[in-house]
């Protein structure tokens, strides 16, 4: 039996990640899957985003938390859900920060510099970093990753891809958005 460090497991990033693909049995594999669809999956990321942000315009409690001022957006900010249309520029700015994720989980090393990178993605929809007005609710980040899980998996399924590398493919995606969303939720757990 292994032994594992529990309280470890919230003070160190590392051993964080390293105790959730030893248990999800994330391999090496799984990551020259995820990098091999890049080619495939590239050219559709602007598909993918778009839908994500359409999904979180159908919802007030999602669309509310792009009014305040994004970390890093410079230029003018609604003063309202009303007037934050599809077109706005932090909206496009948002969508920027979305692709680039999206590019950088099927096309970077999984290394201490990605497992930082994953854990900052959850911490940045807090108040913890970048923008103090932004707090995203655990529940609407439960349900983008969900979304966004679904668009992944349907994306892969429309690839007609030789059945086992889609199996492989399907499986290391999904893996990898589990360690995602721990990387999320740990952020919300009371201090």
């Amino acid at each position: 039996m292994n032994h594992i460090d529990e309280p470890r497991l919230e003070s160190d990033l590392a051993y964080r990640f390293q105790y959730l693909v030893e248990f999800m049995g994330f391999s090496e594999g799984d990551v020259a899957a995820i990098h091999g669809a890049a080619p495939a999956l590239a050219p559709l990321v602007p598909t993918l985003v778009d839908a994500v942000y359409d999904k979180l315009n159908q919802y007030d409690a999602t669309w509310r938390h792009f009014v305040p001022r994004q970390s890093g957006y410079e230029g003018e900010v609604p003063r309202s859900v009303d007037e934050l249309k599809m077109d706005h520029a932090m909206i496009q700015f948002r969508k920027q920060h979305l692709a680039r994720y999206l590019v950088t989980l099927v096309t970077k090393p999984y290394d201490g510099k990605m497992v930082t990178y994953l854990d900052m993605v959850g911490k940045m929809h807090t108040p913890k970093a970048g923008s103090k007005e932004l707090n995203v609710p655990l529940i609407q980040m439960n349900a983008l990753l969900g979304f966004v899980a679904d668009a992944l998996n349907a994306t892969i399924l429309s690839l007609g891809l030789e059945r086992s590398l889609e199996v492989n493919t399907l499986r290391a995606f999904s893996k990898l958005l589990w360690i995602q969303n721990d990387l999320i939720t740990r952020h919300y757990q009371a201090a």
